[in-house]
């Protein structure tokens, strides 16, 4: 990174980001995401995770400022110093799902998961999903209202909410958490090798139909879900030293409140 880096900034739609992008610009220039060296990325995880689906071809690192409802994966926004913290700013390489959703109609749907892969029921009937990993059928059938495929960057939002683990960074693992499970009423989850390929089988899915979700890209009425880490594609997010994303994840599990 050169001393003044060429830095693209965008802005949720949120009032006080618009004002900081603004502020920012003026103060430090504009630049294509193309064209720049690096993102800052002005906003809450929502739009961190949007940025990161539209510009993470471009293997470009993402600094993101906290100017939203929900900021895990953002720094706190200062409006001073941006270019002193950027230069002291410690990486965190993440590496996303890849899902491949088969539907009813015949269609096939790709997308990609920063967080997580969730299989939802689309009515009040329980879903019924069959879950096979590399190809080896592990159980047979789980009623639930759902199952989450959650990685590393992901495991503290909905996953840990559907009480599932929180995954360290780098540990190449996922986890694999059911929510509201029926049946197998004791069974809590897994923790799987970042490796493991991950498909789930709707077992009855005209009279219980699922929708499958990567992030925030919808896809309803779906029959077969594989989610498998990607070999290809990472992004880098950056941190403040004091607030990196290991030791927030870290602190994470020990919050009394």
């Amino acid at each position: 990174m050169t001393a003044t880096p060429r830095i693209a900034f965008l802005a949720s739609p949120a009032e006080e980001a618009q004002r900081t992008l603004a502020e920012l610009t003026a103060r430090h220039g504009q630049h294509a995401p193309e064209e720049a060296e690096l993102l800052v990325a002005l906003g809450g995880d929502g739009f961190m995770l949007s940025t990161l689906h539209r510009y993470g071809g471009l293997n470009k690192p993402v600094y993101g400022m906290k100017l939203g409802s929900v900021g895990f994966l953002m720094n706190h926004h200062r409006p001073d110093g941006l270019l002193e913290r950027l230069h002291a700013a410690e990486p965190a390489v993440l590496r996303p799902l890849e899902m491949v959703a088969q539907t009813e109609s015949g269609a096939t749907v790709g997308s990609l998961a920063y967080n997580e892969v969730s299989l939802l029921r689309q009515t009040r009937q329980a879903a019924h999903l069959r879950i096979d990993l590399n190809g080896q059928t592990r159980l047979d059938e789980l009623i639930c209202d759902g199952l989450l495929v959650s990685t590393p960057a992901g495991s503290t939002a909905y996953n840990f909410s559907a009480h599932g683990p929180i995954l360290p960074l780098g540990a190449k693992v996922i986890a694999l958490t059911p929510i509201a499970a029926f049946r197998p009423r004791r069974w809590r989850g897994a923790v799987l090798k970042a490796g493991t390929e991950v498909r789930l089988r709707v077992l009855d899915p005209y009279k219980r139909p699922v929708s499958a979700t990567a992030d925030s890209h919808e896809v309803r009425d779906v029959v077969e879900v594989t989610i498998r880490e990607s070999h290809d594609r990472t992004v880098t997010l950056l941190f403040d030293p004091e607030h990196n994303l290991e030791e927030r994840m870290l602190a994470e599990q020990f919050i009394s409140g």
